[in-house]
């Protein structure tokens, strides 16, 4: 008995030291309260109650079980109490500390906090302990400013514009342009969506997400959620908005941004390309892990991040296609058109979910008004092109400035020929895919011809006027041959047309050179007897006419080589083959007529004088017919 009574003495004696240490801490402790101190005091109360009790226990042998059975149960009590202020204690430290430098002991010091408040409040006869409830509470309060403003800094100091060259190396290793190659940028990247494979790109730094993760998973535990959401939209729609702007993409008024388009729209592709499948991905990958787990709409906050962003880059493009119609601005709305159908799936993909359906049906209205505007625009280029009324005369006949331009839109319209095909919505392949294109390109071909037989008209000269003809038409001609229309056109259309630059060429010859060979024409009618005999030739043909024709000849061919040196037809082919004509006709008919009638010049006086040119001198001064010079 004695040392029963002995042993529960040195336990109570143990405990009201630990009791006086830990009051000890406590009044050093900076979140000290006085209802902490007075619960202690208390609690030596209640051990000196219990002191005094175990003394009659002491010499009342048969009350010595039950008081030792309520003594344990009160000393199990009191250190279970002591041990919660100790862990008070000590996370009262670390929480003051922040949760800068160590993050984990900072969230489980919260988490053992909240142990201590469930404790007490699971034990409601620890009325003296509302002073420990009290201290637990305001430390917690501490803990959520203290985990947000490090939320807060974290996002700010990770949250910054990406580097156009970090975003550019995330792109596939496929080159935009390749010699040869007469795809538009925006049909080759539209290809490179569908095998290319791309890097998200580092928009924070691995080590930092799962700080960022534990933290917000933390805030939102606590009830701040909302204070997490805003912080993280703000910090990352922020970087977004910078990182555009280093790719060359600003808030501007709707002129500008039409102006700004029109000349950057490759650089508009490019941006609106690198956004949806680099940034954007990159942001929505972040935010899936940041947020991973946690009862958090994360699609509500990806929205928020990127909607003023996709919203500036998509009016961009909504301001070109409610532009005025015009047909310089078609390869713009292709280019546009293109890149937009390219990324459809990717848009589809990153703008998923009920919160991000504004982006997503905004891209899509963009795709449909693109394509609207572009075919819109090809069913009035047949129109535009046939009444072009510029009043530029190419005065030697040479090419017109406007052949030039139709012969490229041409060319522009076969570099997309893919985007013209899911423009018409045609299958890639078979020999059905071209009719559309072909339709749209015979229509343009023909308003052209009907063009140029206008301009024609200007000319006072009618064989300028088939010269022109002769040239336009077969530089068109010769597009057509070496290009890809050929396949789409067909060798029929092309023989068709070479048909009528040779008849523009034998239109030429008849205008032009009639005359001159019908000088060289002489009918010989047996005779003419008001002409001495030495006059006349053995064909009856007087010198006088003889003399006539040849002055006549040397003058028209003289004012023929007068201006037509001055005409020009650019393409040596060509030139070669018309002088060759003219030449064959011309010249067996000159030596013919010199002939049958030199000898009556050469017998009479100053026969140089009629006969200026032999056939040769002819032939090389028809060489410099249509230089130019």
């Amino acid at each position: 008995m004695d040392q029963t009574g002995s042993g529960l003495h040195k336990r109570m004696e143990a405990l009201s030291l630990q009791a006086s240490a830990l009051r000890d801490a406590l009044q050093r402790s900076e979140e000290n309260t006085d209802s902490a101190v007075a619960a202690l005091d208390s609690f030596d109360r209640h051990v000196s109650a219990i002191e005094a009790s175990i003394r009659p226990a002491q010499v009342r042998a048969q009350a010595s079980t039950m008081a030792n059975e309520n003594i344990d149960r009160t000393i199990e009590t009191a250190e279970a109490i002591l041990a919660q202020f100790e862990i008070v204690r000590r996370a009262e430290a670390v929480i003051l500390r922040g949760p800068h430098e160590d993050l984990k002991s900072f969230l489980e010091a919260v988490d053992l906090l909240k142990g201590v408040i469930h404790f007490f409040s699971s034990n409601k006869n620890f009325k003296s302990c509302e002073g420990v409830l009290n201290q637990v509470n305001n430390l917690l309060t501490k803990s959520k400013l203290k985990i947000e403003e490090e939320f807060r800094q974290l996002m700010s100091t990770y949250s910054k514009a990406s580097e156009p060259a970090l975003l550019l190396d995330c792109l596939p290793k496929l080159p935009l342009t390749s010699e040869g190659n007469s795809e538009s940028v925006g049909e080759q990247l539209s290809k490179s969506f569908e095998s290319a494979t791309y890097r998200t790109p580092i928009l924070i730094p691995p080590r930092i997400l799962p700080l960022l993760h534990d933290i917000s998973h933390q805030l939102v535990q606590d009830g701040n959620q909302q204070s997490c959401y805003r912080i993280y939209r703000d910090a990352r729609s922020s970087a977004l908005e910078l990182s555009l702007q280093k790719l060359g993409i600003e808030k501007l008024t709707e002129d500008k941004m039409q102006h700004w388009v029109s000349s950057n729209v490759g650089t508009w592709t490019h941006i609106m390309h690198i956004t949806v499948k680099v940034l954007l991905a990159g942001e929505r990958k972040i935010c899936d892990q940041i947020f991973d787990g946690i009862t958090f709409n994360k699609d509500q906050c990806f929205a928020e991040v990127a909607g003023s962003s996709v919203m500036t880059l998509l009016g961009f493009g909504d301001v070109v296609a409610k532009s005025k119609r015009s047909h310089e601005n078609l390869f713009l709305l292709l280019e546009m058109y293109g890149l937009m159908h390219g990324i459809q799936s990717e848009v589809e993909v990153t703008f998923q979910g009920n919160f991000c359906s504004g982006m997503r049906e905004a891209a899509l209205n963009l795709t449909k008004s693109l394509a609207q505007a572009a075919q819109e625009t090809l069913l009035d280029l047949e129109v535009a092109v046939e009444k072009e009324n510029s009043k530029t005369i190419v005065q030697n006949g040479n090419l017109h400035p406007f052949t030039i331009e139709v012969m490229n839109y041409v060319k522009g319209l076969f570099d997309y020929q893919s985007t013209l095909k899911i423009l018409f919505q045609q299958p890639q392949s078979g020999s059905e895919t071209e009719s559309q294109l072909a339709i749209i390109t015979m229509k343009i071909m023909q308003a052209f011809q009907n063009n140029l037989n206008g301009k024609s008209k200007q000319y006072k000269d009618p064989a300028l006027s088939h010269i022109f003809l002769m040239n336009n038409l077969h530089y068109m001609v010769t597009f057509v041959r070496r290009s890809e229309s050929n396949d789409i056109l067909g060798g029929d259309w092309i023989q068709r047309h070479r048909k009528i630059v040779q008849q523009n060429a034998n239109q030429y010859k008849r205008v032009a050179w009639a005359k001159i060979f019908q000088t060289l024409s002489v009918q010989v009618t047996g005779g003419n007897s008001s002409s001495s005999p030495s006059d006349v030739s053995s064909t009856g043909v007087s010198r006088t006419m003889i003399k006539e024709r040849f002055k006549s000849f040397n003058m028209q061919f003289e004012d023929l080589h007068a201006k037509q040196s001055q005409w020009t037809i650019p393409d040596q082919e060509l030139r070669d083959e018309l002088r060759l004509a003219v030449a064959e006709v011309l010249l067996p008919a000159y030596r013919s007529f010199i002939s049958r009638f030199g000898n009556l010049i050469i017998r009479g006086r100053n026969p140089h004088k009629y006969i200026k040119y032999s056939p040769e001198e002819l032939d090389q001064m028809l060489g410099q017919f249509f230089l130019g010079q």
